[in-house]
């Protein structure tokens, strides 16, 4: 492989014009098809298998036109202080706003709270159920306008009007922090690579990078129905990679151009050795993205292959583009040790033979391993603590900042009708093979009044033809607590027990039953997920680096960060520690997809680190040294690189936490801090002292083993026989093209 990149690499450099005009051509493709595509919306919601979605899916097929993933709002009426819901002036409001409302052409129904048992107990408080004919994001402008102005309407006459529900939800937004983000990259870069020529090219190489997947995602999103959430996870992993990549290929070109080699035979190095771990590094990535397809939740599929597309396209960048680059940038690019004109004048760095700051670390590691490997263990198990409290769960209304009118509405319903008013389950009695449905239908709704915790059950609401109904059952504690858990599991008990007399299925079925439900199949598929992305990743890394103990080390390495990483993720969101600072409003569960996709994410981003320490480790061990010494040596190569690699990817992560959607900002601060364990934790302290510590032992491997395995020569070993010179005639363009 490293002769191949090496060729690739010299190809890129020298036909520079053909490899950018390719990119350009390609971004600009991908723009023209985003440019024409409708906007994304929220991707359709469906969790095949679970009791949930098997009602869900009966709704639309017994009752149809009733706009069952229709988009809904949740008009809210509190009355002045003294005064009722029902005083006729009150009433009248409500009234006009209603018959303003139902004329909407895209209004499905609207329910009267003086006919629909809307109005509280108390008289205060009284909400209107508007149903739409289409999902929530593909409402028309003019139809959302007509509910701000009916509510504001209705302001103006002395109530207080909230809007809860999805008919209002917006596409989410990163906020300005993501920019802050990728200053705070470009610093790291420019102090790392002391050129802010050579810091601007991973930079711009990313952002070609992220443009060309995010363009694609637009452009795609209504043909695979990609939500808005896609692009923005897409972009966020994608500029992450695509950055650490670019400045892995462009450190080691530089490191070249200082063993005194020209240019372009820098650049095939660079990306035949840099490039070779990119190569697997990004196939790790790749691998666990693309493993999330195990969870069997489509959205979740969805948002693993588009970043994963993403990060494939950052790896091809880094092989062809940044050399390309490089060759365009020509002698502006200094060597390493050396700075620009602009920061340094050009002048070699002095006391080019004093130890860096990598190489002293490592020196005091393998000095004192064991040391170092319990800290770090006790240090990362300590963080993991809270992980044993987590809690999933999905987000509502109650989640949102409490200056939204979504939230709003949320605690006026909440103290007007309980707190369980706001995730009503929806049980839906499927009797057609009964022989008297309505006493089936009463049989259901009595059993379900005798379960504890429920505050109402409405009567059944049968369809036409008689053999379905559904049944509202309002708990008497919010939507995410233990109790209403509860409560679900109760109800699909009676309702196997009325199975067992009469036939009938007994579903349930709601936000609140689909949250459960996809806790559940997330609970259930997180083993198998875990042993398929580990498992591949550890036979890919026993490949690159020939050994058992070392894909091992780094497997169990990244259990112990994602672990702690979730334990932070409990702690502010959950436990509300540094809420805050973290601009969380509202502490609750955790969301539901956020621990499978964050492990997937966060191993994957891991074994990058992995591969691009441990490789330049090896490569020191397979040019003849000891295995302490080699440690130093890698780290004295690598450990700025990879130093800087991560600070760049918690930049960039945290950037995300500023955005308005829960699961993004969630998701950001979830791959920031586990970047940060495992980073400068796992891989900078535990990985140099289990290495110092097994010597020779961490590159054991059966012979038989070895004669198996292929030679992928991540190292760049074979280089040696090109001897730094180069065929001018262009042969090895010509190999190239043969390969």
């Amino acid at each position: 492989m490293a002769t191949f990149l090496y060729r690739l690499g010299r190809f890129s450099f020298r036909k520079r014009h053909v490899v950018a005009l390719f990119w350009v051509a390609l971004l600009a493709l991908a723009g023209a098809g985003a440019a024409g595509a409708p906007a994304a919306g929220n991707s359709s919601f469906s969790i095949p298998g679970t009791e949930a979605q098997k009602a869900f899916d009966l709704l639309e097929e017994r009752f149809p036109g009733s706009s069952a993933d229709g988009a809904t709002a949740r008009v809210v009426f509190k009355a002045p202080d003294g005064e009722k819901m029902t005083d006729p002036g009150n009433r009248t409001t409500v009234q006009e706003t209603v018959d303003e409302l139902s004329g909407g052409s895209e209004v499905a129904r609207i329910s009267d709270p003086y006919q629909a048992d809307g109005v509280s107990q108390d008289g205060t408080v009284a909400y209107a159920s508007v149903t739409y004919k289409v999902p929530g994001m593909e409402l028309e402008e003019p139809t959302r306008e007509a509910l701000k102005a009916a509510a504001e309407d209705a302001r103006d006459a002395g109530l207080t009007v909230e809007i809860g529900g999805d008919a209002l939800q917006a596409v989410p937004e990163t906020g300005s922090a993501e920019i802050i983000g990728i200053g705070v990259a470009a610093v790291v870069l420019v102090i790392t690579l002391g050129s802010l020529l050579a810091a601007g090219l991973p930079l711009l190489t990313a952002i070609v990078g992220v443009g060309i997947g995010v363009a694609t995602i637009t452009a795609l999103a209504g043909t695979l129905d990609l939500g808005s959430t896609t692009s923005i996870l897409a972009s966020m992993i994608g500029l992450a990679v695509g950055i650490d990549y670019a400045l892995f290929v462009v450190s080691r070109y530089r490191a070249e151009l200082a063993e005194g080699r020209e240019r372009e035979e820098a650049a095939g190095r660079a990306v035949g050795t840099a490039g070779s771990a990119v190569v697997f590094a990004g196939l790790t990535v790749v691998i666990a993205l693309v493993g999330l397809s195990v969870v069997n939740i489509p959205m979740l599929t969805k948002m693993g292959i588009a970043a994963a597309g993403t990060v494939a396209v950052a790896v091809l960048i880094a092989l062809t583009l940044i050399p390309a680059v490089l060759g365009y940038a020509g002698r502006r690019i200094p060597a390493a040790g050396e700075k620009s004109k602009l920061l340094g004048g050009g002048r070699a760095k002095k006391k080019a033979d004093r130890p860096n700051m990598g190489t002293r670390w490592a020196s005091f590691v393998v000095r004192r391993p064991l040391a170092v490997l319990l800290l770090g263990i006790v240090g990362l198990g300590a963080a993991a603590v809270p992980a044993g409290s987590l809690e999933l769960g999905l987000p509502d209304d109650g989640s949102q900042p409490t200056s939204t009118t979504q939230r709003r509405a949320y605690d006026l319903l909440s103290e007007g009708f309980g707190p369980g008013f706001n995730g009503p389950l929806a049980v839906v009695v499927d009797a057609q093979g009964s022989e008297d449905p309505q006493a089936v239908f009463r049989q259901a709704g009595d059993e379900i009044k005798a379960l504890d915790n429920v505050v109402n059950v409405a009567p059944a609401q049968p369809n036409k033809a008689g053999d379905t109904a559904t049944i509202t059952v309002v708990p008497d504690a919010k939507p995410s607590s233990v109790t209403t858990e509860d409560l679900v599991h109760d109800i699909r008990a009676a309702g196997a027990d009325i199975k067992a007399d009469s036939g009938a299925d007994v579903l349930v079925t709601g936000a609140t039953a689909m949250n459960i439900d996809v806790s559940q199949k997330l609970n259930d598929a997180l083993v198998p997920y875990l042993v398929l992305v580990v498992g591949l990743a550890f036979l890919l890394l026993i490949v690159v680096f020939r050994s058992i103990l070392v894909p091992l080390k780094a497997a169990l390495g990244f259990l112990l960060s994602v672990l702690a990483a979730l334990g932070a993720v409990v702690a502010v969101y959950q436990w509300g520690w540094l809420s805050g600072l973290m601009g969380v409003e509202e502490t609750g569960p955790i969301m539901s997809m956020m621990p499978i996709f964050m492990v997937g994410v966060v191993f994957g981003l891991a074994m990058d680190y992995e591969v691009f320490l441990v490789t330049r480790i090896r490569e020191a061990h397979v040019h003849g040294e000891k295995p302490s010494q080699a440690v130093v040596t890698g780290f004295r190569y690598s450990a700025r690189v990879v130093t800087a690699a991560a600070v760049i990817m918690i930049a960039v992560f945290s950037g995300f936490i500023g955005a308005s959607d829960s699961m993004v900002k969630m998701i950001g601060f979830g791959l920031a801090i586990a970047v940060l364990f495992d980073a400068f934790v796992v891989r900078m302290a535990i990985v140099p002292a289990v290495l110092a510590l097994l010597g020779d032992k961490a590159w054991w491997l059966p012979k038989w083993l070895d004669r198996a395995l292929p030679n992928v020569d991540v190292e760049g070993e074979s280089l040696a026989a090109h001897g730094g010179t180069a065929d001018k005639d262009g042969d090895e363009d010509k190999e190239l093209v043969r390969a």
